[in-house]
């Protein structure tokens, strides 16, 4: 139930009984709100209701609606501090209710009007819903990126020849940089075929997303920002052997992060390497 001058806020799909429901005892969301479950709207005209897919629940909670209607999301997807608070409550949530159980995911600020259309909603989409939770059962996702650190891609001064001038001098400078700058370009081109090759023996799936630029990267140059699917037996071994491929690389820095709920998996991907958003 709403209360007055809210809206539905949903932060994931998952199982409406048992370790999901003990995760949000204690647990709030955006604005300090209680969470709660809700199940899909039953359909009065279907003669033969579906046990399994009934099982599940949106994790939702109250926001209030003059933040989150349709034009002040506008306005406060310009503000950097308000997007950080949200995305990283909402991340928190997911991350409690995974712990426990299969989870599913939802984007940011995937918000309905009240309980009875987000639960409409959950029942148009449920039996999609349940196939993927199935198949995430028991898996995890970690991400894989690679940088180039800002000392590999500088070159060590280059001695001038005894006769160079300070013209020639620059010209031979220049072009010692730019044949390190594009050694460790080919470098990275390299670790990343070592990368997924590795990856591949323990991943049951993989999305490259777009690399990282601004504030998310400092100094650093991201080149590589790829997720796997990992099963949860394999999870020690993939991290392991990640770390060993890394060693040949020393002037790149290579990343692992996680565990994390399924973000990039939440639908199955089309194609081989980029994943639709999922259905809010």
């Amino acid at each position: 139930m709403n209360t007055p001058g809210s809206l539905t806020y949903v932060y994931a799909v998952t199982h409406r009984t048992g370790p999901p429901g003990d995760a949000l005892t204690g647990l709030h969301g955006i604005g300090g709100a209680p969470l709660r479950l809700l199940p899909p709207l039953a359909d009065s005209n279907d003669p033969a209701p579906r046990t399994s897919p009934a099982s599940l629940a949106f994790v939702a909670g109250d926001v209030p609606e003059q933040d989150f209607n349709e034009t002040a999301l506008k306005n406060h997807f310009e503000d950097l501090g308000w997007l950080e608070y949200v995305a990283r409550t909402h991340h928190d949530v997911v991350q409690a209710v995974a712990a426990r159980a299969p989870v599913l995911p939802l984007r940011m600020a995937t918000v309905y009007q009240d309980d009875h259309r987000a639960r409409q909603a959950l029942a148009a989409q449920q039996d999609v819903f349940s196939r993927r939770l199935d198949q995430l059962r028991a898996h995890t996702e970690y991400g894989v990126k690679i940088y180039l650190t800002p000392q590999a891609a500088q070159a060590p001064p280059a001695a001038p020849t005894p006769a160079a001038g300070p013209g020639k001098a620059y010209l031979q400078a220049r072009r010692a940089q730019r044949h390190s700058h594009d050694a460790v370009y080919r470098q990275a081109e390299q670790a990343a075929e070592t990368i997924e090759a590795v990856a591949s023996r323990h991943a049951t799936q993989r999305v490259r997303h777009a690399p990282q630029r601004g504030e998310l990267t400092g100094s650093q140059e991201n080149v590589l920002n790829d997720a796997y699917l990992i099963p949860d037996d394999q999870a020690g071994p993939f991290q392991a052997a990640i770390a060993d491929a890394a060693q040949r690389f020393p002037d790149l820095r290579i990343e692992v992060t996680g565990p994390w709920a399924p973000y990039s998996f939440v639908m199955p991907a089309p194609g081989p390497t980029d994943a639709p958003e999922p259905p809010p």
